[in-house]
């Protein structure tokens, strides 16, 4: 089928909006993790990525449910963004180590509605029968953001002082939420509001179901992917967390080789996030998901040799090579997962179950960077990374049992829906 000409214009606004939206988050973690480096231990450089996963896990899922409640998603994606941007604001007249650490959380608390709110419109976008090629559009938009903000942050951190570059952050999150104020939202909107009252008490019912309530959490098996995916970003995230100053202070390399290094997986997953997009709507959603917490145990291992060859050229192949093993393996990841929630979740829970999936990484992405931090400033980043890669590999095995494939079921689901209408 040919892309209509509004249905091509709703996917610009969304490549925009993504796509600056990445690019000054990447900006944001990167260079803080730069300026805090040069200051203090590894382990405060983890303390911020955890603020921002703290931040995320907190609140992506009071954002799900605000919208799943409200079905105002459009108005949480943007103002949520909006809030986001102000946070930065303070950086550009002071930034201690502390006060960025403090900031990156309550930055996150906002930036948290952003994922889940965009990625519910952009599934429901694609429907069943296409909603892995949606899903991997987006992803692939997403990524050029994430090219941009590493490649742009090794000749911004040489050009600008701290200030300019956190202005600079801000401006670009406000431009995000600009390009959103005009993303179509085809969900189903809810008729009449709720009070403030009967917003925190259904906020409380979802966010802490009980026994009795649960179900929508147990289909194919979808708590275990939730795992698996908390422990995968105990690996990711605390190695993410010291990359930088890894990259600067032990590899050698300089701010513009660090930059481009770290474009290498978003540059990458452009392609690979169509590619496994198609496949996930053929091949079905668990053998991505397997493969994707499985690559990122192997990446873990080829970082923890990066520093046994002498020569520089020889240690940024290695990091080339995990890096491209990166990409393929979080595009595996992320398509089978969200394409997997998108199938077994409830229509009027959808947001909800796909913040917990932002939720599920925050666990991780808290856990991970003190555990990666503190193991780097006792111990050695060599014995850090290999302590790391165990994690995703338990959660590759779990995974591989537990899960149950669920596109065949959302293909009948549809089809039924279909024959009703």
């Amino acid at each position: 089928m040919v892309p209509s000409l509004g249905n091509r214009r709703q996917q610009a606004i969304i490549a925009i909006a993504a796509i600056l939206r990445l690019l000054s988050t990447v900006l944001l973690g990167t260079s803080m993790a730069v300026y805090i480096g040069r200051d203090a231990s590894p382990f405060a450089v983890s303390l911020a990525l955890t603020a921002y996963h703290l931040g995320m896990l907190l609140f992506a899922p009071v954002w799900g449910a605000v919208a799943d409640i409200t079905g105002r998603r459009r108005l949480v994606l943007v103002a949520t963004t909006a809030f986001a941007s102000v946070t930065i604001m303070p950086l550009a007249f002071s930034h201690g180590v502390w006060m960025q650490i403090g900031l990156r959380w309550l930055y996150a608390a906002f930036a948290a509605g952003f994922g889940s709110m965009m990625l519910t419109i952009v599934s429901e976008r694609g429907g069943a029968d296409r909603r892995g090629q949606s899903i991997g559009f987006y992803n692939s938009v997403t990524a050029i953001g994430g090219i941009g903000g590493r490649l742009l942050v090794g000749v911004l951190l040489g050009l600008f002082v701290p200030s300019t570059m956190y202005l600079l952050i801000a401006v670009l999150t406000a431009a995000s939420a600009f390009a959103a104020a005009f993303v179509s939202d085809p969900t189903p909107n809810q008729t009449g509001d709720l009070n403030t009252s009967e917003l925190v008490a259904e906020m409380r019912r979802r966010l802490l179901p009980s026994v009795g309530q649960r179900d929508h959490l147990s289909p194919n098996g979808l708590s275990w992917l939730y795992l698996g995916l908390i422990l995968r970003n105990m690996t990711q995230k605390g190695i993410g967390s010291v990359l930088p100053i890894f990259l600067l202070a032990e590899v050698g390399v300089t701010e513009f080789i660090m930059g481009a290094l770290l474009a290498v997986s978003p540059t990458l997953r452009t392609l690979f996030m169509y590619l496994l997009g198609r496949a996930t709507d053929t091949i079905g959603r668990k053998p991505l998901i397997v493969a994707g917490l499985t690559g990122a145990g192997v990446q873990a291992l080829v970082l923890t040799v990066v520093l046994i060859p002498s020569v520089l050229v020889a240690r940024i192949g290695l990091l080339g090579l995990g890096f491209t093993i990166h990409a393929i393996t979080f595009s595996a990841l992320t398509t089978g997962s969200v394409a997997f929630i998108g199938d077994v979740a409830p229509q009027d829970r959808e947001s909800e179950l796909m913040g917990l999936r932002t939720t599920a990484r925050g666990v991780g992405g808290v856990l991970g960077p003190l555990a990666v931090g503190a193991a780097a400033t006792i111990w050695s980043y060599q014995v850090a990374f290999l302590g790391a890669s165990g994690l995703a590999f338990v959660g590759a095995f779990v995974v591989a049992r537990m899960l149950v494939e669920s596109q065949h079921q959302a293909e009948q689901r549809t089809l039924i829906a279909r024959l009703r209408n």
